[in-house]
């Protein structure tokens, strides 16, 4: 008998019950291709679209772009960036209202506010000119990060991390000091999918006299935050992972209402002005979020996320988060029961509370791997230094799902061997 059968075979009978068990399990057909027999470990990356989306877009084009025409402006596009803004702080951020709003993409908005908060901080205290970010956070954090220091004259402090892990509370005592001006920090690191203590980080910043600024991208739409109560100052995230908004769909900023006054953000457009229709010879910026728009908002872009903040209003974020823990502990055991005999060793935190909503998998083989399990339709995604990165997104990945699909993983492996 080969010495995996009996392993197997328990996890299949374990993965039928916890699908058996699972309260969110229905919501897995509000997706579009989750039918099918395609396994998609990439939720964390691009959210599958809910199928509620496609009559959406459809109603949208033939009544209000079609049968409105510009009158929707007036009627209801403009102030779409602040009512799906506000839905999402209350969902998924622990954000009150007028905090919270829908702008351009994650790039773009993280330059606004963390050149804003640099500029604010220096206006203060000309002493305060660092950014400290960790060496591995996500490539636009880090070339942002070094593009404003070279921009305004400020300095990089880089926090050198554990690539299967992030930055934790005592890295960063050791990196703030009396001249940081802004933490730039990641809540689910991309790469290992550590999730940060967002209260304690936030707390140690402070007391160093800086600004933080939480990247949410990996985090939003999956594991619970409570900004306003952690006394965060800004934040971005984008809408394509958990919040299934669509390939390229617009990022959401965070800027906390005490902050607000004093930020001025450095793309100056027409849709940030006071009086956006007065087409004055001056640039005023307007009070609240609407100063940190630029130009007219993406309302296309805007329309898929609303589905799932639907399905989120109804399932709960506390439900999503503790389904997103049973996905990954289970896959981290079979991952130890089927992959860890081929030599594949696990790049992610063990424990739940320091994981977000992936875990990677390390093996020399990993970009040949995923480039095989393509092939055959199961579609994880590869990092560097060979990672293969499981995402679980929990309303559309059943357990049976996942099981299918690290079994993919181990065949690919050996394979390749």
């Amino acid at each position: 008998m080969d010495r995996l059968e009996v392993p197997h075979a328990s996890l299949e009978v374990e993965a039928a019950a916890l699908d058996a068990d699972d309260p969110l399990a229905a919501h897995r057909a509000a997706f579009v291709g989750a039918e099918t027999s395609l396994i998609y470990f990439d939720g964390n990356s691009l959210g599958r679209p809910p199928r509620a989306t496609a009559e959406r877009l459809a109603r949208f084009v033939t009544d209000e772009w079609g049968g409105r025409l510009i009158r929707g402006w007036d009627e209801a596009w403009m102030d779409l960036p602040f009512a799906i803004g506000d839905r999402i702080g209350a969902l998924a951020l622990g954000a009150a209202s007028g905090q919270t709003v829908i702008g351009d993409s994650t790039t773009v908005l993280l330059y606004k506010l963390l050149r804003a908060a640099l500029d604010a901080q220096s206006a203060t205290d000309p002493e305060r000119v660092e950014i400290v970010v960790g060496r591995d956070d996500f490539p636009t954090d880090r070339y942002l990060v070094e593009g404003i220091a070279a921009e305004r004259g400020a300095r990089v402090v880089w926090v050198e991390v554990d690539t299967s892990r992030g930055v934790d509370a005592d890295l960063l005592r050791a990196a703030v000091g009396p001249r940081t001006a802004v933490v730039l920090l990641s809540h689910v690191s991309y790469r290992s999918g550590y999730l940060a203590d967002g209260p304690a980080l936030t707390r140690i910043a402070h007391e160093a006299g800086a600004l933080v600024l939480w990247d949410l991208c990996h985090s939003a739409g999956s594991v619970p935050m409570d900004l306003d109560a952690w006394g965060v100052d800004l934040a971005v995230g984008c809408t394509y992972k958990y919040l299934n908004g669509g390939p390229g769909s617009p990022a959401f900023a965070y800027v906390a209402a005490r902050h607000q006054h004093r930020l001025t953000q450095p793309v100056q457009g027409w849709m940030g002005a006071a009086d956006v229709f007065s087409m004055g010879p001056q640039y005023r910026p307007a009070d609240g979020m609407r100063r940190f728009l630029s130009g007219t908002p993406p309302v296309l872009g805007m329309l898929a996320m609303q589905d799932t903040l639907d399905l989120l209003d109804e399932a709960g974020i506390d439900a999503i988060r503790r389904k997103s823990i049973a996905l990954t502990d289970f896959a981290v055991r079979v991952a130890d029961g089927i992959l860890g005999p081929l030599g594949v060793s696990l790049a992610s935190p063990r424990d739940s509370a320091e994981r977000g909503g992936h875990i990677t998998l390390s093996h020399p083989a990993m970009r040949a791997v995923t480039a095989r399990l393509w092939r055959g339709d199961v579609i994880p995604d590869y990092r560097d230094p060979h990672g293969l990165r499981i995402g679980l997104s929990p309303l559309s990945t059943s357990f049976i799902e996942t099981l299918a699909g690290m079994r993919a993983v181990a065949d690919a492996l050996r394979a390749e061997a």
